[in-house]
């Protein structure tokens, strides 16, 4: 029924689906309609939507030894997927291969119940999300008639020691572990996992299969990376605080990788970075709504002004103030110095003569970079805030963009204002509580004035 003598062709499109698109029987079958095209494809998939939430709360009672918690939730888990297979397949071969599947990754939850419990352990179990969806979608491909290959992520997908993607291996091991699957249609593969420096399974955080789609993208100079999610593509603002919201349909890399770093849920922040480098176009679908052209990300952008804003929550914002500082240099350097050392990036700053405020998103280790940065001067803490970031090709804007959107803002308490950092980006930080009416405001006197 599917021709079988597709040959390897390495810059194949690389289209990731996320959670909610492979959440259910039917939402899997609806993926196979959208990319039976006849065109070969590299196939990134998510674990199934809930999967990792379950796994990680099943790891959450590992590590508080509560371990016949911990069992009572794996077994209601196999249920689900049980089920889930009986749905899936229409024959008993396939129905069989799906249980195999199903009761290999809970034995091996299971396995973790006794002995000691670790990290390597705990994203052992995570990864079983990606790993059950990528062999059942297989098995169905394979039900179906077509010819489709698993490409195992953990023989290819590496990080390194700072947890950073580490592209050069990636690019050096997918080809032979392409050759070694042979020609096919369709290559499936797991999104999230990864292997670390150690040799020891790991993940590139949450939302991370958008990241191994550009990565993978990039490795094999794919024609094109699509993500397929459950939205038409970049909105203008968050339309789950704001009315009358619109779909953007081009951005260029470096507009929407602001948009994905300060909030926009839609991408996740790394996943521009590769993908930029080897000019690669990136272009966000919806998985119920094929027909739509989504939002194209490509090198140009499609003229000037303001595009979008997003917010980013739990922000902490921290001011340095010091009369040591006035005329001195190497100041910014010790406090920068601080959050290095405790590997704490910073989002906004800004600087008077005597004062440096900057804001944070990783509260980690702030008890021991506040008594560090103690010694410089008086530290003050403030919590529960969030970064607005306004996103457009703002520096070739007319005149007056500036006043534009500080009078939208008239009224609403501003913490502090980044601007002039990047051309697409000003980023104002106000308290969380203040979030959703600042996004309005901007939208209604803004975006749709």
């Amino acid at each position: 029924m599917h021709p079988e003598n597709f040959e390897i062709t390495y810059n194949m499109k690389v289209l990731k689906f996320g959670g909610t698109s492979v959440g259910s029987p039917e939402n899997m079958r609806a993926v196979i309609d959208i990319i039976a095209d006849g065109e070969q494809k590299l196939v990134v998939l998510s674990a199934m939507s809930g999967t990792t939430n379950a796994l990680v709360e099943i790891a959450g009672y590992l590590h508080k030894k509560n371990k016949d918690t911990a069992s009572v939730l794996i077994g209601n888990l196999e249920a689900k997927y049980k089920k889930v297979v009986d749905d899936l397949y229409k024959t008993e071969e396939s129905k069989k291969q799906g249980l195999q599947i199903v009761k290999a990754s809970f034995d091996t939850l299971r396995s973790f119940t006794s002995g000691t419990f670790t990290e390597v352990g705990e994203n052992t179990i995570v990864a079983q999300g990606e790993l059950i969806s990528t062999q059942l979608f297989t098995v169905l491909m394979t039900e179906l008639g077509y010819n489709a290959k698993l490409l195992p992520a953990l023989e290819f997908m590496r990080i390194d020691e700072d947890k950073a993607a580490d592209l050069p291996s990636i690019r050096k091991l997918i080809q032979p572990v392409i050759e070694k699957a042979g020609s096919a249609e369709f290559y499936i593969t797991q999104g999230f996992i990864c292997l670390n420096a150690n040799g020891d399974i790991d993940n590139l955080q949450r939302g991370g299969s958008d990241y191994t789609a550009s990565l993978i993208g990039a490795a094999i100079d794919s024609e094109e990376i699509q993500i397929w999610t459950d939205i038409d593509g970049f909105h203008n603002n968050d339309p789950r605080f704001v009315s009358n919201t619109r779909k953007i349909d081009q951005l260029s890399f470096l507009e929407a990788a602001e948009l994905a770093y300060f909030g926009a849920k839609i991408l996740h922040p790394q996943t521009v970075l590769p993908a930029r480098v080897q000019n690669i176009p990136v272009r966000l679908k919806n998985t119920m709504n094929p027909a739509d052209s989504g939002t194209l990300i490509t090198s140009e952008s499609d003229g000037k002004g303001i595009k979008a804003v997003a917010a980013k929550d739990g922000i902490t914002a921290i001011k340095i103030r010091s009369g040591r500082m006035l005329m001195a240099y190497g100041f910014l350097k010790n406090v920068f110095a601080v959050f290095e050392k405790y590997k704490t990036p910073i989002d906004m700053i800004s600087t008077s003569e005597v004062a440096v405020s900057l804001t944070i998103d990783n509260t980690k280790y702030l008890n021991e970079i506040q008594e560090e940065i103690a010694i410089f001067g008086d530290v003050e803490i403030d919590t529960d805030m969030s970064i607005v970031c306004i996103v457009g090709d703002i520096i070739s804007e007319e005149k007056g963009f500036a006043s534009k959107v500080f009078n939208a803002l008239d009224g609403i308490p501003i913490r502090m204002i980044s601007y002039g950092g990047s051309r697409y980006n000003i980023s104002v930080l106000v308290p969380t509580v203040h979030k959703k009416v600042t996004l309005q405001a901007i939208s209604d006197k803004v975006l749709n004035n």
